[in-house]
């Protein structure tokens, strides 16, 4: 049963081809990906739990394991230092960045970094930074520096995401004058000074398409990068990001794992999905 099931999404996949689109949308862009990036293995990384010890240095012994393993790009989650105030927990999130263009202490030095991206490049894969581009922590900078660059309330004071329960994040605004241009700055940064190799970005339909696709020419004006957007939008992949998440497919595999949907059901999931992704 198992394996007729994974023949029959495997035969699903293979139609979904340039005819299984939607004709009304206007045509894909020309893109050009990294060749290192096709058909890639792509490894979430959490620094802090990943060993006993959670720093940049006790990573490497790791490094040929995970190659042996398949590996093509190491996702590392976010490496800046973590808020304080309102801070969740006893640790913090990690989504609670304190310094775009710092390191959190706890991991290690900037030395210690370039070398974990120099010896991952080494093992002849890539690396990617985890990147929060839609709130900070309490405690950032520009809360005391540029007020102005994050949304408020009728009492003018800063508010968690719409809809969100992130208490220890504010929200920033993307219509104020200097916010795009300092978050851009921040991520070239890390592709300048440690030779990173692009981003997943986080909850990147909250933030402005312009900004995504006017930073991606920024950062490809370095060297090629790559870019993942946690999110599922069309227009996402116009210019900004070569991957984008394919959540509706997700939610229709777990379905039928559940017996909520049937093969026909998951075959209509899949052109939909189809209809959404470029070809590439």
């Amino acid at each position: 049963m198992r394996v007729s099931f994974l023949l029959f999404v495997a035969i699903l996949l293979a139609q979904c081809s340039p005819q299984t689109g939607n004709k009304a949308l206007p045509p894909w862009p020309e893109r050009v990906h990294p060749e290192w990036s096709k058909d890639a293995v792509v490894y979430e990384l959490n620094v802090r739990q990943y060993t006993p010890e959670g720093t940049f240095q006790a990573l490497l012994p790791h490094l040929n394991r995970l190659r042996e393993l398949g590996v093509d790009i190491i996702w590392l989650m976010p490496i800046q230092p973590i808020g304080e105030k309102n801070r969740k927990g006893t640790l913090g999130s990690y989504y609670s960045i304190k310094d775009y263009q710092s390191i959190n202490p706890e991991f290690g030095t900037a030395a210690d970094f370039q070398q974990l991206v120099d010896s991952i490049h080494a093992q002849g894969m890539h690396v990617i930074l985890d990147w929060v581009a839609n709130h900070t922590a309490w405690d950032h900078p520009w809360a005391t520096q540029h007020p102005e660059w994050y949304q408020q309330n009728p009492e003018g004071q800063f508010v968690p995401p719409l809809g969100s329960d992130w208490s220890d994040v504010i929200a920033l605004n993307y219509e104020a004058a200097g916010v795009q241009k300092a978050m851009a700055d921040a991520m070239r940064y890390w592709v300048e000074e440690f030779d990173i190799d692009g981003y997943r970005c986080d909850v990147a339909g909250f933030v402005p398409r312009d900004f995504w696709n006017g930073v991606r020419v920024q950062l490809d004006s370095i060297k090629p990068v790559w870019m993942l957007a946690e999110w599922n939008a069309r227009d996402l992949h116009d210019h900004a990001f070569d991957a984008t998440y394919a959540w509706s497919f997700h939610e229709a595999m777990h379905k039928v794992h559940t017996g909520e949907m049937n093969a026909a059901g998951l075959k209509y999931t899949l052109a939909e999905w189809c209809n959404s992704t470029p070809q590439d």
